[in-house]
């Protein structure tokens, strides 16, 4: 009967055009009314438990750090930067795209804003050169991914708020499956640049070393602002909301005096910021409501009950939330997909042994993943409206299948060597 009046009255909403953060707060309220005696002031507490946490008020400030530096240009100087590196290696300027995504996502958090950013630069300039479309809007969206697992990332902030988990170890634990993505992002770009040069001209001009020193010399100041938001939160100086608030200070700085940052863009930044926070903040009180409607049900330790009679091995329950993911990456944007699903896939996870800080490297793959799928992909219908809907939705999707393959196979490594991810968090903490 329970999960006949929850999937019934998500139906019911999804039907409607309810907005998901309605949908699942409703829900939640109908079971709370219906099965626990109209204990429906709980969600109240629940709601103000959720957003009175100093941890979630971090979530606002890196949005707009991300937004800031999407606003004043700051992208165009890392591009000349990075490009001169990579302009003698087959792929060229599409390995460009992947280094600057990862440059970009350490200090955006934002795979949609990474992708934005970086691609609104590239792509008008790959094309000028002769690059084949597709295969540059392919590495953009595949690169954008990187913002969501490269720290500081709102994935792991609102995965460490909802699940009390430490914030610094999980910026740590996204930092070597990150790098290790992007380089499996070249690899698969330097084999298919020789296998068809033809989708990426070289550039057999040479290039002194000086030249090259002197370009990463101009990204200074986007060192200088990762050093000081992620190494105040690994020196235990500063909690991730204090950085998230430098970052934020120092990012205006840079941005006027190193971008072309004006008061009418700072503005523009702060409502665009708002508007995201706003949206994200929405599905949190949802799925808040929802997951304290689960939780005094006692559904989560039904669904660890059944699955212990269930004689499935640890993989094998492994396996299966990650194809739920990927079937519900194709509806749900990441965030909302993660918040809504946090209260069932965390205990269950971690109650078959699995690290907590691990979880939540895996669940941002997947929901990195559900960036780049088909027809709620928001790093597609980012690059597609870049290109002018030159290139379609569905070639989008099509030439970022490569990239999408490649995180499933990382989720494989990880699996098989968890020390990847888990490394650095115990070294450092």
């Amino acid at each position: 009967m329970f999960w006949t009046t929850l999937i019934g009255v998500m139906v019911f909403c999804a039907s409607t055009g309810v907005a998901l953060g309605a949908a699942l707060g409703l829900t939640g309220l109908v079971l709370l009314h219906v099965y626990s005696n109209g204990a429906t002031s709980l969600a109240v507490d629940a709601i103000w438990s959720v957003f009175n946490s100093f941890t979630l008020s971090a979530v606002p400030l890196f949005i707009l750090l991300g937004e800031i530096l999407l606003h004043s240009g700051v992208s165009n100087r890392a591009y000349s930067a990075f490009a001169p590196l990579f302009r003698r290696v087959p792929g060229g300027l599409l390995h460009t795209n992947i280094a600057v995504c990862t440059l970009f996502g350490a200090v955006s958090g934002s795979s949609m804003s990474t992708a934005a950013a970086v691609g609104s630069v590239a792509y008008p300039e790959m094309v000028r050169r002769g690059y084949d479309k597709d295969v540059i809007v392919g590495s953009l969206a595949g690169g954008g991914t990187l913002g969501l697992l490269i720290p500081p990332s709102l994935s792991f902030l609102i995965y460490g708020a909802l699940t009390e988990t430490s914030i610094g170890r999980l910026f740590m634990a996204g930092i070597l499956p990150g790098l290790m993505i992007g380089l499996m992002f070249m690899g698969y770009i330097l084999v298919k640049a020789l296998r068809h040069p033809q989708i990426a001209p070289r550039d057999e001009s040479g290039l002194p070393l000086r030249d090259i020193l002197r370009g990463f010399s101009q990204v200074w100041p986007l060192l200088i602002l990762i050093f000081a938001v992620i190494g105040s939160i690994i020196g235990g100086i500063a909690t991730p909301t204090e950085a998230a608030g430098l970052g934020v200070v120092l990012a205006t700085v840079i941005s006027f005096l190193w971008g072309d940052l004006t008061l009418r863009k700072l503005l523009d930044a702060i409502f665009h910021s708002t508007l995201l926070f706003a949206a994200i903040g929405f599905v949190v009180l949802g799925a808040t409501i929802l997951a304290q409607s689960v939780s005094i049900l006692g559904i989560p330790q039904k669904i660890l009950s059944a699955v212990a009679e269930s004689g499935l091995g640890q993989y094998s329950i492994l396996m299966i939330v990650v194809l739920i993911y990927l079937l519900l990456g194709c509806f749900f944007d990441g965030l909302s997909l993660m918040i809504m699903t946090l209260p069932v896939v965390f205990p269950l996870l971690t109650w078959l042994g699995y690290d907590p800080i691990w979880v939540g490297v895996l669940i941002t793959i997947v929901i990195e993943i559900g960036q780049v799928t088909p027809p709620v992909g928001l790093n597609l219908s980012v690059l597609s409206s870049l290109t002018k809907n030159e290139i379609s939705l569905g070639r989008v999707a099509t030439a970022t299948v490569p990239y999408w393959l490649i995180h499933l196979f990382a989720l494989v490594v990880l699996t098989i060597f968890p020390v990847i991810a888990l490394y650095l968090p115990n070294l450092l903490f």
